[in-house]
């Protein structure tokens, strides 16, 4: 027997009859609630404020007052489910409650069993609602600053093409290491595309044993193999009309590729165990963090199939390199995390700005939401000084102005100490020779010793 929507939720009901109120708290409870019932908008008030409720079901008129009075009063909070219920001809009285934030109202007399349904229906209302949230959400990661223009521009040309195209639409490359967001870029073209009704499904394809690769992109036939008990049809087939994302695409094996490069040439695939072809109107955007040509050259990566994804190629560049687009970027993740955690939002100080600037990013922006996260969670307004990161970008020491994002200190900057730094950086990478050093420099030997002797008697007169 499946368990009820109600079953385990704390309940208020609120109805001022006694008879109704007793026959409603008694089905309620036959449901697994857990209910507190009251007649008055007065008791109402007071065991919101001091209880927790999943879901209420309130009656709009009432002696000391109306139901809505409550919702107009923000009481409750977002995960509430609330049912109002009103007599005849008291629907105007629902619709305000609708507009105030009830889910859903019925009008007495009513079946007490559309209890569950009407609460089962508002739940999956809520859902779908967050779901539409988190996607916009995921959306929002996309943060275009300058660095990203050409980018922007570029997908905008896609998307210009795709409405032009219609079916049957060519596939795209997302090039780019590990974290620059090329998920995010996947979804764009999806969402602002004419498919963005459509399904998007996401693949990785490091994360599918080579054994069922071609089972889940393609389906099988029931009795294909041992595990076979039904016909099953696969993620490709899955996306007909939409998009399917291959991330990390040279994970595949080379005949898993190749039977892609098929399916994208004929616009069909066949399911494992089947001798028949099914047409398939699938966009492919895949996306890799490895060098393409550099696979092809030693052999791990089909030339025919690296043709066929050429045509639409996107490049994002490292977080390292986007200049000041760091900043932009780890302000809109700072807003989104506070949002998440109901926290105000800080300013990241000067030397917080500097230092995200400075530091290299290996984990590119996949690594500044963790940072940015971390901070607001461990650290608050102190953590958004990011020390952790290393020192202050207008810091002298280790050469800090060799790094972007630098910034001349208020103090002055020591232009002798800057070159003596250049040099020893120089030697040090030729190993110690003073020749090599100074072709490094473009300078000649008797400029690099000199300075070398300069600085080795300014330490030894310290």
């Amino acid at each position: 027997m499946p368990t009820s929507p109600l079953a385990g939720l704390n309940v208020l009901l609120l109805e001022d009859e006694l008879l109704l109120r007793k026959r409603l708290a008694g089905f309620l409870e036959k449901e697994g609630a857990d209910v507190t019932a009251l007649g008055s908008v007065a008791d109402a008030r007071r065991a919101v404020q001091g209880l927790s409720f999943e879901a209420a079901l309130l009656d709009v008129n009432l002696p000391d007052g109306r139901g809505t009075d409550l919702l107009r009063e923000k009481l409750f909070p977002a995960t509430t489910t609330v049912i109002v219920m009103t007599a005849e001809g008291g629907v105007a009285g629902a619709v305000e409650a609708i507009r105030a934030g009830a889910s859903d109202y019925l009008v007495k007399p009513f079946d007490p069993q559309e209890l569950p349904v009407r609460f089962a229906q508002a739940r999956r209302a809520r859902q779908a609602k967050r779901v539409d949230e988190f996607r916009r959400g995921q959306e929002a990661e996309l943060v275009f600053g300058e660095s990203l223009a050409g980018v922007r521009e570029q997908l905008l040309k896609i998307t210009t093409a795709d409405r032009r195209l219609g079916h049957h639409l060519p596939p795209v490359l997302i090039e780019g290491e590990t974290g620059t967001g090329k998920t995010a870029i996947a979804r764009w073209i999806h969402r602002n595309g004419p498919r963005a009704e459509e399904a998007l499904i996401e693949i990785n394809c490091s994360a599918m044993p080579e054994a069922l690769a071609e089972s889940e992109l393609f389906g099988h036939e029931r009795g294909a193999f041992t595990d076979a008990k039904a016909a099953r049809i696969g993620l490709m087939e899955a996306a007909d009309g939409g998009s399917l994302f291959l991330d990390e695409l040279p994970s595949l094996a080379q005949s898993m590729q190749a039977k892609l490069l098929t399916a994208l040439e004929d616009h069909s695939i066949r399911r494992v165990g089947s001798t028949r072809s099914i047409s398939v109107d699938a966009r492919i955007i895949a996306a890799t963090n490895s060098d393409l040509n550099s696979l092809v050259a030693s052999g791990r990566f089909r030339e025919d199939l690296l043709h066929r994804l050429d045509l639409f190629r996107v490049r994002l560049p490292p977080l390292r390199e986007r200049g000041n687009d760091i900043l932009i970027l780890a302000e809109e993740l700072l807003a989104r995390v506070c949002r998440r955690y109901g926290m105000p939002v800080p300013e990241i100080p000067t030397n917080g700005r500097r230092r995200l600037l400075a530091h290299n990013w290996p984990g590119n922006v996949r690594e500044l939401a963790h940072e940015i996260e971390r901070a607001v969670v461990f650290g608050g307004e102190e953590g958004l000084a990011f020390r952790h990161l290393g020192g202050d970008a207008s810091d002298l020491s280790g050469a800090g102005w060799l790094r972007p994002g630098f910034n001349f200190p208020e103090s002055g900057f020591s232009l002798e100490q800057a070159i003596d730094e250049l040099v020893a950086k120089a030697v040090q990478q030729a190993d110690g020779n003073v020749s090599a050093a100074a072709r490094l420099l473009g300078v000649s030997r008797d400029v690099v010793r000199y300075r070398m002797k300069t600085k080795e008697s300014a330490e030894s007169g310290k």
